[in-house]
């Protein structure tokens, strides 16, 4: 075992003082070592990143790989086809998995353009969605709504060229160099991603305005803290989940040496909440200018839709309270169930009234 290296499990990582706080421990292991040790679920020997700065670079740095089959775990994985999921090879089209070149290549078919699916396809996407990111749900019962979710793709594929509508997707299909499996992989990537990042963040901004009066006031007399506000609820409500990086080769990087082969879990929660950035991260300011956080990544592989994200949540927001100006919790927050235990962070339900 690496000297000074820790155990980091999953229970650890969803310990919160409060609804929203990030475990107190993550402070205390910033504090003593931004880039440190730790023993990964595997026994691999690699490295958890805490601070803004270190996590920052790694990100930025072409020395490592985003790819999961050179990859090691650092929680242990629920069953045995989890863990081959996990560390398989990216199908072809689901280039967040991939280095550059073939990262290179799908990034710069989808940078300035949109995804266009029918709003029919929503409901299967909710319902299969929230399967596979509900921590509780069956190994059967994800591969099922996998499955589902991609059986959406190929009477899709085959309507747009038949019917081209415009959109990125009849642009993807239409233009050639795509296989039908690589165009179902993009098309699965790029929706689930979007929407149930989105909406997830929608009703976890809502929750955290509604626990916060005095943000949501300020937002309410000044809209034009609307930017500031999304920026914020970006910085503030970052899940527990982590973001891994392989070196390729030796680096050194704040002061320390990861060795070829190592993994890097990056925590971006505890780099958006490092005091050396961000002045009294645990407060929830809506005046902050808190643009710079990491919760869209850095780098190559940074969200291709983060910008439609925030125009989405600037527009949402500021809307729902105008439109329901006496909007409030139905429940006392502490019975609001909140999933903590999957990709993304955030109330289960929100039932509010007005």
């Amino acid at each position: 075992m690496t000297e000074g290296a820790i155990e980091f499990p999953w229970t650890a990582r969803t310990t919160r003082p409060g609804l929203f706080d990030p475990p107190e421990i993550i402070a205390t292991l910033r504090k003593e070592r931004p880039l440190r040790p730790m023993t990964f679920a595997d026994g691999h020997q690699g490295w958890l990143a805490t601070g803004y700065d270190v996590v920052k670079a790694i990100l930025a740095d072409s020395r490592f790989s985003i790819r999961r089959e050179v990859a090691h775990p650092p929680v242990t994985m629920p069953n045995a086809a989890a863990q081959a999921m996990f560390t398989a090879p990216p199908p072809p089209g689901m280039f967040v998995r991939m280095d550059p070149p073939e990262h290179t290549r799908y990034r710069k078919l989808l940078i300035c353009e949109l995804l266009g699916i029918p709003a029919s396809t929503l409901p299967v996407f909710r319902q299969a969605a929230a399967t596979v990111l509900d921590g509780e749900s069956t190994q059967e019962q994800i591969q099922q709504a996998y499955t589902t979710m991609l059986g959406v793709f190929p009477p899709l594929i085959a309507d747009k060229r038949e019917n081209p509508t415009g959109d990125v997707y009849s642009g993807l299909i239409n233009r050639g160099g795509l296989s039908d499996e690589e165009l179902t992989s993009i098309g699965l990537l790029l929706f689930a991603a979007g929407y149930e990042s989105t909406s997830g963040m929608l009703a976890l901004g809502t929750f955290a305005l509604l626990e916060h009066p005095g943000q949501l006031q300020a937002l309410r007399r000044d809209p034009s803290l609307a930017d500031n506000t999304v920026e914020e609820l970006l910085r503030y409500l970052t899940g527990p989940g982590g973001m891994l990086r392989t070196a390729m080769e030796d680096v050194e990087i704040g002061g320390e040496l990861i060795r070829a082969g190592q993994t890097v879990e990056l925590l971006v929660g505890a780099a958006n909440h490092d005091p050396a950035r961000f002045e009294r991260p645990g407060e929830f300011d809506v005046t902050r200018p808190a643009q710079g956080h990491l919760t869209f990544g850095h780098g190559i592989h940074q969200c291709l839709g983060q910008q439609l994200a925030r125009v989405e949540l600037r527009a949402a927001l500021p809307a729902l309270f105008d439109r329901f100006p006496g909007l409030r919790l139905a429940v006392p927050a502490q019975e609001i169930p909140m999933k903590d235990d999957s990709a993304f962070f955030g109330p289960k339900r929100l039932p509010v009234e007005w």
